[in-house]
């Protein structure tokens, strides 16, 4: 510039805004969510009338300890949800609850007692259940406030909580549904039991680690068997030695092979002797065979099924010494579908006690008077069983006992087992203890699935499984629909529901048993309407710790019977039908639920298939009559980079507030949004790098926006159709996003959502309209058509992108809303979705600057080339040739400012053939562009190279500029 040249940059409409560019999240979000409660944005909401209600209704989290990273993208997607639905015109509720009973906060407890060598028996119930209740209070305290800090809006103040009394008495209530509706029975089945913990396990309650096994062959002989097979023994293999004693059938499958095999040679230490004969499933023998240490063998017939199935055989400690005829009974050979010769022999050992296919066979048959009682809660033999009596499977600490070692000596002794070993597989294990559990006979306390339902809401079927199954397929949309298929087959095989739990916290069975009856009588269980609304009065007033005071079967059954008839039940019910309760004392019964007792929404982790999805299925199917949802969505698990599960030990795992601490919560929010969380999805340090990336990209959008609208006055608003093409292909570009974002939430597609929305950010605004736009936005004058234009357009763009993101970057959207309308009630939680006009959406318009974003690509490459070798600086050094082939194309950039468009100071356009000189982008055939520079001097504004510049009145401006300045 020379000397005596004015500087120009005061003259110019430059962005002025003071939103950071760094954004500071860690520290600033806290005040925004301070902010959020003093002006009590979630209450104002609901004053908000005339809306239709969407109900998501939160599936409980457990109350004992600080929120992990599944939590984290569990509650964030609840939130989008909430957030969306209520910009898109509904009245979007959120009561977010807590489970707060059983055996995660009892265990807790009891290791609190071990560590001060307390005992949990010598604790009277009432004070050890309330040291429970103020455990689990601590924790939803600790929770909710880690919960609020991930920016997710609800009725904090209020939730819900399982404990609650109010909580405590529907739960009661709605299982003496079940007590009344004649679904509730007590049986003795095999149940999965915690020998640790000393309870029953729901399958929900199960992880699967490796464990290692014993493995045994054992023989057992014929009773009754004549000719070849008077000697023979049938082998079966099993990988629970300890389940031997318990042994009550063998079992075969008629479709599988079997053959009759003579040992002929053997090593010296076998337990087989030449011959011996076996009969073993043919695809099996030779593995069989070759464990007991035999060396030749000889396959002597075929064995028939109908052979089998007449035989009879004795239990290997069949008239042992000192056993006093203990096992001295038939042991029948049962076919069964369950036997396969995938490994083991062809031949199960059936212990109806301890196994579901076993327990299945036998009730198949009607023997349910053969079931035994020989293990005890921890997994200790009872005092009755020979030899084994007080040694337990496993220990206290989940160590294994030792029960498999002494039956496999005594088994040795009696000439009754051909071949041992030990198998590392897959096992069931507590979740809570991490230790192995057992199948065990146990009486327990059941809800029927197949009993028809006595209450007369037959809409749906006339069983529990009926009703959840047409529930399934006819009343609750799935997302995604894989989830429909996982839960119905869950749903279609399932045994019944275990509702019982031998523990202290919790609901009790509210429910009393006649003494002396057996539960197969009519009489066995006490139902009397008047009892049950005394139980549920007391509860609703004092809580269930009532039903565990002095005197509390007397003041319940009164004088509608003689409390000395009855015994009181103190097992206490399962938790998940604590949650599964949820819809009838959170949903039906709060004013800001739903009177119907249905939620539009449940969304939790896959594994709730057979979790929450699952109980509150079976639950609301006893007792109202069908599912509780409209709808389920479901997300998938939370990894490491690398594609690993998180653990602790490997120290791999993501800490919420950690990621926080460093990033923000809108961080983790946007890591949320750019997931398909129906899978599973990963984080790590290099994933929140990336999206901080993104992140920066975006605010530096909205960034700019608010500097161009510094100043704006509506007053000079551009109607559409006024406007330039360019705000035009804008508006439509905009119109387009309208759709996709109402249909992608619609849907919970926030992925989608996202994606278009940063897409259109990068590279429709920030790298297109607003680097076209900055020249008219900085230089022209205050009344010019394309700077008002834009201006207008930067309006629409603003209120558009702030709601929409809202639902997902909800503190950064806040902080640019704020920026342009600050003050004390002032909140973009507090708006809608603006509607967007139809008319606004121009296809062929669409079409055309296709055309011309084809060719402006051409143009910018070819100049970055000319960048790249230091030919020219900027783009407003040239002035290209551009040679287009189609005409249609041509005509399209003719009719526009194509040299704006290109930020160059001059183009020329031309349809002659392009040169060989030209360059070319093959992605883009039929354009060459000749690059040549831009004649004339640089305006000292605008910096466009013109050739009228120092022509006009205003030194060393061009005329667009000399204008400007007046």
């Amino acid at each position: 510039m020379c000397a005596d040249t004015p500087d120009y940059k005061d003259t110019l409409n430059l962005p002025q805004t003071d939103f950071p560019m760094r954004a500071g999240l860690p520290k600033r979000e806290p005040e925004w969510l301070a902010r959020w409660e003093q002006i009590g944005i979630y209450d104002r909401l609901r004053e908000k009338e005339g809306r239709k209600p969407f109900i998501l209704h939160d599936g409980p989290p457990y109350a004992n300890g600080n929120l992990h990273i599944g939590h984290a993208l569990n509650k964030i997607l609840k939130d989008f949800i909430v957030r969306s639905q209520q910009m898109l015109g509904r009245d979007a509720r959120y009561v977010p609850g807590w489970d707060c009973h059983g055996l995660p906060i009892e265990w807790k407890i009891e290791e609190q007692y071990r560590a001060k060598g307390k005992n949990k028996d010598d604790v009277p119930v009432i004070d050890f259940r309330q040291e429970c209740r103020k455990f689990a209070e601590g924790w939803v305290d600790i929770q909710r406030e880690e919960f609020k800090r991930l920016g997710v809006t609800g009725n904090w103040p209020d939730p819900y909580l399982t404990m609650d009394f109010h909580a405590e008495a529907v739960i009661a209530d709605e299982f003496m549904k079940f007590l009344m509706n004649g679904t509730l029975y007590q049986g003795s089945k095999p149940v999965m039991w915690s020998p640790v913990e000393k309870t029953a396990l729901a399958e929900a309650e199960i992880e699967y680690h490796d464990h290692q096994s014993h493995t045994i062959w054992v023989p057992f002989a014929f009773a009754d068997a004549s000719g070849d097979l008077a000697a023979a023994r049938v082998v079966i293999w099993t990988t629970t030695p300890w389940t031997i004693p318990s042994n009550k059938a063998v079992a075969y499958n008629p479709g599988i092979a079997y053959g009759l095999y003579r040992v002929d040679a053997t090593e010296d230490e076998s337990w087989t002797t030449p011959g011996d004969l076996y009969i073993f499933a043919d695809a099996l023998a030779e593995d069989a065979l070759t464990k007991s240490r035999v060396t030749a063998h000889t396959r002597v017939r075929d064995v028939a099924a109908d052979e089998l199935g007449a035989l009879t055989c004795k239990h290997p400690f069949n008239g042992l010494e000192g056993a006093d005829g203990f096992w001295d009974y038939d042991v029948p050979m049962i076919d069964g579908d369950h036997v396969t010769d995938d490994a083991g022999t062809g031949f199960v050992h059936t212990a109806p006690s301890h196994g579901a296919d076993d327990y299945d066979a036998f009730v198949k048959r009607n023997w349910m008077d053969r079931m035994t009682h020989n293990v005890g809660e921890e997994s200790e033999f009872l005092p009755h069983v020979p030899f084994f009596a007080g040694l337990q499977v496993f220990d206290r600490k989940g160590k294994e006992g030792k029960a498999n070692n002494a039956v496999i000596a005594k088994l040795v002794e009696a000439g009754g087992i051909i071949a041992r070993g030990r198998v590392k597989h897959s096992y069931p294990h507590s979740w809570r203890s991490k230790a192995p559990i057992i199948f065990r006979n146990t009486p327990q306390w059941f809800a029927s699935v197949d009993r028809q339902v006595g209450d007369g809401q037959d809409d749906y079927g006339k069983t529990i499984r009926e009703r959840a199954l047409t529930s399934i397929d006819k009343l609750v949309k799935w997302t995604p629909q894989t989830g429909r298929n996982r839960i119905y087959s869950m749903i279609e095989t399932r045994p019944d529901w275990v509702l019982s739990r031998q523990r202290a916290w919790g609901v009790p069975l509210t429910c009393f048993t006649k003494k002396g009856a057996l539960p197969t009588d009519d009489d066995f269980l006490l139902r009397d309407p008047a009892i049950n609304a005394r139980i549920k009065d007391a509860f609703e007033t004092e809580g269930a710790d009532c039903w565990y005071a002095e005197g509390a079967k007397e003041r319940f059954i009164a004088d509608a019977a003689n409390p000395d008839d009855y015994e009181q039940v103190f097992d206490v019910l399962d938790v998940w039908f604590d949650s599964g309760s949820t819809h009838a004392f959170v949903l039906r019964d709060r004013a800001d639920g739903t009177p119907d007792g249905i939620a539009d929404l449940y969304l939790e982790g896959t594994d709730q298939h057979r979790g929450w999805f699952h109980s509150s299925m079976l639950q609301a199917c006893g007792t109202k009559g069908r599912a509780p949802y409209r709808g389920v969505l479901t997300h998938g698990f939370t990894l490491d980079e690398k594609g690993n599960k998180m653990s602790k030990s490997l120290g791999n795992t993501i800490v919420p507030e950690e990621v926080i601490k460093q990033y923000g919560a809108d961080i983790l929010r946007l890591w949320v949004a750019q997931t398909d969380y129906t899978n599973d999805q990963r984080i790590g340090p290099e994933i929140l790098k990336g999206v901080a990336d993104s992140y920066r990209r975006l605010r530096n959008t909205m960034r700019y926006m608010l500097g161009a609208l510094s100043g704006y006055d509506a007053a000079d608003a551009v109607a559409a159709d006024d406007m330039p093409e360019l705000e035009r292909w804008v508006l439509h570009r905009l119109a387009e996003l309208d759709h996709k974002v109402r249909v992608g939430y619609a849907a919970y597609d926030f992925q989608g959502v996202f994606q278009s929305l940063f897409n259109f950010c990068t590279v429709d605004l920030s790298s297109f309209y607003f680097d076209i736009r900055k020249d008219a936005l900085y230089c022209d004058g205050a009344s010019s058509l394309t700077a008002r234009s834009a201006r207008t357009v930067m309006d629409i763009l603003f209120h558009r992108l702030t709601t929409w993101l809202a639902p997902i970057l909800v503190f950064t959207m806040e902080e640019v809303w704020l920026e342009r309308f600050p003050g004390d009630d002032s909140s973009v939680h507090l708006t809608d979705i603006p509607d967007t006009p139809a008319d606004w959406l121009d296809e062929p318009l669409a079409a055309k600057w296709a055309g011309i974003r084809q060719v402006r690509r051409a143009v910018t490459a070819a100049l970055e080339v000319q960048r790249r070798d230091k030919v020219i600086g900027a783009s407003l050094e040239a002035a290209p040739v551009v040679h287009v082939q189609d005409g249609a194309v041509l005509k399209a950039l003719k009719s526009v400012n194509f040299a704006d468009i290109c930020i160059t100071s001059d183009i020329a356009l031309s349809n002659d053939p392009s040169p060989s000189e030209a360059f070319r982008l093959p992605e883009v055939p039929g354009v060459g562009v000749v690059f040549e520079t831009a004649e004339g001097e640089k305006c000292q504004r605008c910096w466009k190279i013109l050739p009228d510049v120092g022509t006009h009145s205003h030194a060393g401006t061009c005329k667009r500029c000399n204008d400007a300045l007046g």
